[in-house]
């Protein structure tokens, strides 16, 4: 522990993380404090998909420089990132046309995308249902993750070649502005000292500055995900996407036929009430994990999102995901919840507290591919560099 650090970051997960990551990379002091043990929102409790495509061109541009520093980070160290790519799957005409409009959006913004037939469709995916897709785009650069352990990974490749302080089980219950430095008190009465607080709380809203999230915008997301038992000898490579994802996902919002293919969904379908869509990802053990599903409340009420998990979610989830892929086994070993914060109104929330406490957090599903690059820019914007 140093006597005075340049940053501090409350939270250690993927967020957090990469601000330290930045700092430390300008030759700054950091810290990270984190609660708990070890994380366990948002960044462990998800698909593991890196995936640009999907976002809105602002987030796109983060997501392609998260790419990047994955990869160079991957180059030296094992942080469990796969380039396998993403694809998304088209049942029918009407999702074709969108995955053609988001090509033509993809080539503009120079982002390498390839328009899959059924046949190559079909001849990559093992299990692939010949009568669910009718072609594919296939986006090569993305990767995958192993979201619950490359977190870990990364603290172990941070602390032991950048320098970084990490902090566990460390509960900051107060950041204040103290003449010229800015303090984080634990509930031990620790003092740690530095020249500006990062406040990554993901969706923590009780601990520090309750008041500014229950007068905010902020909602969170509950999102239930299952884990098949490993597959005997089957590959089923990268990130698997389908219709819903397509009808669902920010990128495709700019291509022209979206308004008009929306317009004509039902919004009492089982699929929108819990917003559900079908997504595949193979863990390097061989299971797949199934999802996912998003059940909303605003920030102050978190809790009534409850902490069971709705059999009839994931019932649907598997009976939708036969229809897509026949995997040698659909036998669950696993079924959990994972809960992220968002904006209604904005991509993600930022909010300061005199000049050198910066809270962050609403990034919403964006965190695993978009935290990498926005918190480059980040880092520069608060130290103005």
């Amino acid at each position: 522990m140093k006597e005075k650090y340049d940053l501090i970051i409350v939270g250690s997960g993927v967020l957090g993380t990469f601000h330290a990551y930045h700092a430390l990379q300008k030759g700054m002091s950091v810290a990270i404090l984190e609660k708990n043990s070890k994380p366990e929102g948002a960044t462990v409790r998800n698909f593991g998909q890196v995936v640009p495509s999907g976002m809105d061109k602002k987030w796109q541009n983060f997501g392609k420089e998260s790419l990047k520093i994955y990869k160079n980070i991957q180059s030296q160290f094992d942080i469990s990132i796969r380039q396998n790519g993403t694809v998304y799957l088209a049942s029918n005409e009407e999702e074709m046309h969108l995955i053609e409009e988001l090509h033509q959006i993809n080539i503009s913004n120079d982002y390498e995308s390839n328009l899959l037939t059924k046949e190559q469709c079909l001849s990559k995916y093992p299990g692939l249902r010949a009568d669910y897709c009718i072609g594919g785009l296939f986006f090569p650069q993305e990767v995958t993750v192993e979201p619950s352990t490359m977190i870990h990974k990364l603290h172990q490749y941070m602390t032991a070649n950048m320098g970084l302080d990490l902090f566990m089980n460390t509960t900051v219950l107060n950041t204040e502005n103290r003449n010229n430095e800015v303090v984080a008190t634990t509930s031990l009465g620790k003092e740690f000292k530095a020249s500006k607080i990062i406040i990554c709380n993901g969706s923590d809203f009780k601990i520090l500055y309750p008041e500014v999230y229950n007068n905010s915008d902020l909602v969170v997301s509950k999102l239930q995900m299952l884990q098949t038992k490993p597959q005997n000898n089957y590959k089923l490579d990268g990130s698997i996407l389908t219709g819903l994802t397509i009808r669902r996902y920010e990128s495709f919002e700019e291509c022209k036929s979206y308004a008009a293919i929306k317009a004509k969904e039902n919004p009492n379908s089982f699929e929108k009430q819990y917003g559900v869509h079908i997504l595949f990802k193979q863990a390097l053990d061989g299971s797949v994990i199934l999802g996912d599903s998003h059940e909303y409340a605003p920030a102050k009420d978190i809790d009534s999102l409850g902490f069971d998990l709705n059999m009839d979610i994931d019932n649907f989830m598997i009976e939708e995901a036969k229809k897509i892929i026949d995997l040698p086994t659909y036998e669950i070993q696993n079924r959990w919840f994972g809960m992220y914060s968002q904006c209604k109104t904005k991509d993600i929330f930022e909010h300061t507290i005199g000049e050198n406490i910066h809270i962050i957090t609403g990034i919403g599903g964006k965190g695993m591919t978009g935290s990498a690059g926005f918190a480059k820019h980040n880092i520069d914007k608060i130290f103005n560099a």
